[in-house]
């Protein structure tokens, strides 16, 4: 028999994990989806060569990029004045021991790609490569004449 005032209740005393695991999962799956969506870079207009090896994949890098309006990052950091860069470089590039490769838009005066190499330079740091994008060659044209010659 109950007693008045009282009621017989059996509570439950744990957390019912199910809707936190769905949540997570559905987080795991954002991320997934979006982290490499973060990692690609800026949008700089590279020059074009034929003889173009591709970037190592194995060996940690920091991308210096310069764009068209003469803004200069280090990877997406931007470096907001030039006596900041060899901390920058010395912090990012230096003490981890990593290569640093530097891409610039097609449209950069080669005389700040060649102040920064110099301040590059300055800093210690040995391993720089240039990025550039890879374009075919061009087949020669064959004109109706070279054609009657053979």
């Amino acid at each position: 028999m109950e007693t008045p005032g009282r009621r017989n209740s059996n509570f439950v005393s744990q957390i019912n994990v199910t809707p936190f695991v769905d949540v997570m999962l559905v987080l795991l799956i954002i991320f997934m989806i979006t982290a490499p969506m973060m990692t690609q870079g800026l949008d700089v207009d590279l020059p074009t060569t034929q003889a173009v090896d591709s970037l190592p994949s194995d060996t940690p890098a920091v991308t210096m990029t310069i764009k068209a309006d003469n803004t200069i990052w280090l990877d997406q950091y931007q470096v907001d004045s030039l006596e900041n860069l060899s901390a920058m470089l010395e912090e990012n590039v230096i003490k981890p021991n990593k290569t640093l490769f530097i891409q610039a838009d097609k449209n950069v005066n080669y005389g700040v790609v060649v102040d920064m190499m110099g301040r590059i330079k300055l800093a210690g740091i040995e391993n720089v490569g240039l990025v550039a994008d890879h374009v075919e060659p061009a087949l020669p044209e064959v004109s109706p004449e070279s054609k009657d010659e053979k």
